[in-house]
């Protein structure tokens, strides 16, 4: 981690290209938000974009879900092809049972956490898409990848590169740099030929920094 940094100011670029850029998530509310994004964990966005709308026919709300009560059968035919999604249909009717309805959904940290199958990427990413103040900051796999390259961050546990995140930047920027950093591990940081000319990060990159420094 490049502590001598001012990521305050390194990261406004990257800001700047993503501030307010939609989840890849295609939700249309905050109770389809949480049900894709507990869906999502371990699966691709791409995976719970393509099998949402035939299960938000079936589930409109919270309230037709948690009328579903007990019945994991009545979820089955619909997030079958999700990956874990045996715990997902028991996370999903334990969620449903204890909100009830739309209006009941937390939005902050320690309310979404308490629900099971949520923990802070998921919280974060919920806030964040919700427009609720920022408690922390969003590290999914591409930030896990990515922040270690930038230089804000180090090693490959997602809670230690958040406070790493955390103490670089102002409560400020929260919100915003976990998604920015996420696309831009998505579009232009790729795992393998990232297209360091287009980067707005590649004047501060450890990673770029290397790269050159092989040529």
């Amino acid at each position: 981690m490049n502590s001598k940094m001012n990521w305050e100011d390194a990261v406004k670029p990257l800001i700047k290209k993503y501030e307010g850029k939609k989840h890849p998530l295609d939700y249309k509310n905050t109770y389809q938000l949480m049900v894709m994004v507990v869906l999502s964990a371990q699966d691709s966005d791409k995976h719970i974009n393509e099998i949402a709308p035939k299960l938000f026919n079936a589930f409109p709300d919270m309230e037709s879900l948690a009328k579903a009560k007990a019945d994991a059968e009545a979820l089955f035919p619909f997030i079958s092809s999700v990956r874990n999604f045996g715990n997902k249909i028991k996370w999903l009717m334990s969620i449903a049972q204890q909100v009830k309805k739309d209006k009941n959904i937390p939005l902050t940290m320690e309310g979404l956490t308490a629900l099971p199958g949520i923990g802070r990427k998921s919280a974060n990413v919920i806030m964040r898409e919700s427009g609720i103040k920022a408690e922390g900051v969003i590290v999914d796999l591409h930030v896990v990848r990515v922040a270690p390259r930038l230089g804000i961050a180090t090693g490959t546990d997602p809670k230690k590169i958040e406070t790493q995140i955390m103490n670089a930047l102002p409560k400020e920027d929260w919100g915003e740099i976990g998604m920015s950093i996420s696309f831009l591990g998505r579009e232009i940081c790729r795992p393998t030929n990232p297209k360091h000319s287009e980067c707005p990060m590649n004047k501060v990159c450890e990673y770029y920094k290397s790269e050159i420094s092989r040529q």
